[in-house]
């Protein structure tokens, strides 16, 4: 097997030392389908009415809304595919406001801004605070959440 070691791993995550403060980056956009909504229920047991009877009437949205946890989740699968995908070490803090709700059918999409970097004092290690901002296929804000994780370091050489 040919040595592969000096070659750049396609995917792999932002070290600490890649990113500034004040950066913005945005991420793909997906559409989030009646089978997500239904597999995401499922496994985490959110059996709410309003998200498994389809003519639901007494609930304050039409249409077939999504828990905004799957919101969430699927931008949070985006920034780990590409931003943090071997350099994420763990999520440290995260708080989340949700604007308005999401459908099924709605496409949704985020941006997210490096707010701080703050290097530890262990293993080349720093704590970075990004702003995340959720939208739709309108640009309609949806959900706005601060995450804050623990990134590794580039390796010494």
């Amino acid at each position: 097997m040919p040595d592969t070691s000096h070659l750049p791993t396609l995917g792999h995550g932002f070290f600490w030392q890649d990113l500034t403060a004040g950066q913005k980056l945005k991420t793909f956009r997906r559409t989030i389908t009646e089978t997500d909504l239904v597999n995401f229920i499922g496994v985490t047991g959110m059996l709410e009415a309003i998200f498994i009877a389809a003519d639901y009437e007494h609930g304050a949205i039409t249409g077939r809304p999504v828990p905004a946890a799957l919101t969430y989740a699927i931008i949070e699968g985006f920034i780990l595919q590409t931003m943090i995908q071997g350099t994420g070490l763990a999520m440290l803090e995260l708080a989340q406001t949700i604007h308005a709700p999401v459908k099924v059918g709605d496409s949704v999409w985020a941006t997210v801004e490096v707010t701080e970097i703050r290097p530890t004092s262990r293993s080349g290690r720093a704590v970075v605070t990004s702003l995340i901002q959720v939208f739709n296929q309108r640009n309609e804000g949806v959900l706005t959440y601060t995450a804050k994780r623990l990134l590794a370091g580039r390796p010494a050489a």
